[in-house]
């Protein structure tokens, strides 16, 4: 084949976290009761959301969309992330490589966006308190959190369709555990300036104004909570939105490090280690986070294994 051709690649080498062997065990140990972590708690959310009356508010149906976009974006990496740290060294289809970088983009962009609608839904139910049922209707959460994803999908279509038409032709290995943007990049012969700068130019706005609605939705926030005039009044209010808070500074905090902060170099341990937090940590955060600051969760969870153990004592 010719080297400026693209088929010269079939398979992507992906180095993963290049540990030695004694850590193999406790690793995918590890990996996999995080992983199997995340799945059960966000799961469990959104089943006590969808069975519990209680919890049919906007804001636990926002919260249910951002646990299942939790567990797609960590299935989609994480099993795959396993396979790496027992075999050190595993080779990908470029095609399924590139697929993978689309799904972790389309996820990223998801989470950006529900995000972003949760912290509109707070700034209604805090600011105006007695019109939010009213504006926040069943077909506006619904237009809001279909929209999140179908857009998401849409615009990463533009990063994808680059990536794919760059001509590939050596080496073919990846530095990292999964097909992220930047490492695939660098495996490409042709010039990939245009590519990149339209893809930042792209991907900027997705992340870049919605943390800067979530901010003006905060600042709003606190200036009217500073307003309520009992004690008692403004910490009743401010826990309402704590939990999302948390996982904004979480989320956005850690995507700023990875995507922002310039490495030198090819991806380090730092980047391979900086790169967990958001793909990891904070959907195994996220149900931790919402069931202990939030006494409607806890109150349905209860209710659950109370409902649970009077089947099983029955005859």
């Amino acid at each position: 084949m010719s080297p400026g051709n693209q088929s010269s690649i079939l398979f992507i080498q992906l180095l993963g976290f290049q540990n030695p062997g004694y850590l193999k065990v406790p690793l995918f140990c590890l990996f996999l009761a995080m992983y199997m972590f995340i799945l059960s708690g966000n799961l469990l959310i959104m089943i006590l959301v969808k069975s519990s009356p209680k919890l049919q508010s906007p804001m636990y149906f926002f919260l249910s969309h951002l646990s299942l976009c939790d567990v797609f974006s960590t299935t989609n990496i994480i099993p795959n992330m396993l396979h790496i740290v027992m075999l050190e060294v595993i080779s990908v289809p470029v095609y399924e490589c590139f697929f993978q970088f689309y799904l972790f983009g389309s996820s990223t962009d998801t989470e950006s966006f529900l995000l972003t609608v949760m912290s509109y839904d707070r700034y209604l139910a805090i600011c105006y308190p007695l019109h939010y049922f009213s504006i926040m209707s069943f077909r506006l959460r619904l237009i809001l959190a279909l929209g999140s994803w179908i857009l998401s999908f849409a615009l990463t279509l533009i990063p994808g369709i680059l990536v794919t038409t760059l001509q590939y032709c050596g080496p073919n290995v990846i530095d990292h555990f999964f097909c992220d943007l930047f490492p695939i990049l660098k495996l490409s012969c042709s010039d990939v300036y245009l590519a990149q700068t339209v893809i930042i130019v792209c991907s900027l706005p997705i992340i870049l104004l919605p943390f800067l609605f979530i901010l003006a939705s905060y600042v709003n926030i606190f200036l009217s909570i500073l307003k309520i005039s009992s004690t008692s009044g403004r910490k009743k209010a401010f826990s309402t939105c704590s939990s999302h808070l948390t996982i904004v500074c979480m989320y956005y905090g850690t995507l700023i490090i990875v995507y922002l902060v310039p490495a030198k170099g090819n991806f380090s341990s730092i980047n391979k280690s900086l790169s967990l937090l958001y793909i990891v940590i904070t959907p195994l955060f996220n149900p931790v986070i919402y069931s202990l600051r939030n006494k409607e969760l806890q109150a349905a969870m209860q209710k659950l294994i109370r409902h649970k153990k009077s089947l099983r004592s029955q005859p």
